[in-house]
């Protein structure tokens, strides 16, 4: 079986939302090392210094024109 994604959460995340995630095929934490992908709610990333491994940024929200 191959390795979980490791997801990085950036803030509180609904329970309900990651749900979705199956476990086992994920691992999702405030704290993570080596991110293979960020979800975020609301936060200013401009400054945020984002590692090389990471694949994609999700939003877990309603609309896009602050993506």
């Amino acid at each position: 079986m191959a390795e979980p994604l490791r997801v990085l959460t950036l803030n509180s995340i609904s329970s309900l939302g990651l749900e979705r995630f199956p476990k086992g095929r994920y691992q999702i934490a405030g704290e993570i090392e080596r991110p293979d992908a960020i979800l975020v709610r609301s936060q200013d990333m401009h400054a945020m210094d984002i590692a090389a491994c990471v694949k994609t940024i999700g939003r877990a929200g309603a609309g896009v024109n602050n993506i």
